[in-house]
């Protein structure tokens, strides 16, 4: 059996080394694939070959090349089971909200809310991003003043929040925030006047936020979805009685300013909820008056207008937030006028209106949310 054992080898063409016939790495430690970010995949002059593997930095996973295309390289993670119900599902997180409370639902399944621990304030007009293992609060308003404070919890046990860092963009209540499996946006905010800016998070690493761009408009109250790559924005109020329709969307793994995607049905849709799978973004309730019961998609990979997609059970502002899997979606809390602890659910796949899913533990009114399967997973 022959040995290799160089560090340079000479006169072997642009493609690399060529070992032929059965080969074998005997080695205890590990072998390190080609590493680099999206765009080097089609380095200028390189030929892909069937079946080649690298390291995408963006995307923090591996990957594979196949039928003339990248294919990323996924764990499938048991889902997880809520309370007595067996059956395994994606698990949503709801937060805040004029209280301290987190809960936490089976997607999958029905039923009531289970708490799961507390924040370490009251906190609303706050918002939530996660991975597959941990999510992000942005506290937002709390406990008597807007925050700066970002907390995190590890989604796949119970307990108390625990201080992650803080917004770039100071002491504000971003509402809007989407993330994939390894960054968090948070954006939308007001401190008190509403602005533009949207912060990042390395969601894995404990650390302060760092300012990724900003919007196309100056705007408060917008509520935030994703794929793997696309982050949108929807919605919003540039102040009391003036909303918005505007659809923004940003390339997650690439720092830089919003562009235009299209329109929401409705104008003045502050205070609503949002949620995706990796296919479709949902928006839901909002303003005007004390609430709406509208629900409307787009599909992420093409710009256009949103389409209505049915209503909720009662028109709602105020909301709790969204949390999704690959097959449903979830809408809690909110106001009818009245704070209710109401959740929604739809199945993304199908237009059509909401169902009664089951309570939270407490009426919400503007908190954060969650899960760790939503559509930028």
């Amino acid at each position: 059996m022959g040995i290799l054992r160089t560090n340079t080898l000479s006169g072997i063409g642009t493609d690399g080394p060529v070992f032929d016939g059965v080969t074998r790495l005997d080695t205890f430690g590990y072998v390190v694939p080609p590493v680099g970010v999206t765009s080097d995949r089609t380095l200028a002059g390189v030929t892909t070959a069937q079946g080649s593997i690298r390291f995408n930095t963006d995307s923090q996973k591996l990957e594979f090349y196949a039928q003339d295309q990248w294919f990323e390289m996924v764990i499938d993670t048991p889902a997880l089971a809520v309370g007595s119900n067996s059956e395994a599902g994606a698990r949503g997180i709801f937060a805040g909200g004029s209280s301290s409370n987190i809960n936490y639902v089976n997607i999958s399944s029905t039923g009531n809310a289970i708490s799961f621990g507390s924040l370490t304030v009251t906190s609303y007009e706050g918002s939530g991003c996660s991975s597959s293992t941990r999510g992000c609060f942005a506290i937002g308003y709390g406990p008597a003043a807007n925050s700066n404070i970002i907390e995190y919890i590890t989604i796949s046990s119970t307990g108390n929040s625990a201080d992650f860092g803080d917004l770039a963009m100071g002491a504000t209540r971003p509402t809007g925030s989407c993330s994939s499996a390894t960054r968090g946006l948070f954006c939308s905010s007001e401190a008190p006047a509403s602005i533009n800016n949207i912060d990042f998070i390395t969601i894995a690493s404990i650390g302060n936020a760092v300012d990724f761009g900003d919007l196309t408009r100056t705007s408060a109250n917008a509520r935030g979805c994703s794929s793997p790559t696309r982050g949108l924005f929807g919605g919003g109020r540039i102040s009391v009685g003036t909303g918005v329709n505007i659809i923004d969307f940003v390339t997650i793994a690439t720092i830089g300013n919003a562009t235009d995607f299209g329109d929401l049905t409705r104008t003045e849709t502050a205070y609503g909820s949002s949620c995706a799978n990796a296919t479709r973004g949902i928006w839901a309730g909002g303003t005007p008056g004390s609430g709406t019961n509208i629900i409307d998609f787009v599909t992420i990979a093409t710009l256009g207008n949103a389409v209505k997609f049915g209503e909720l059970t009662a028109g709602r502002q105020s909301m709790c937030g969204g949390a999704s899997s690959s097959t449903r979606g979830l809408f809690a809390g909110g106001s009818t006028p009245t704070i209710v602890n109401t959740i929604d659910y739809i199945i993304i796949s199908t237009q059509g209106n909401a169902v009664d899913f089951g309570d939270l533990t407490w009426n919400s009114l503007s908190g954060s949310s969650f899960s760790n399967a939503h559509g930028g997973l």
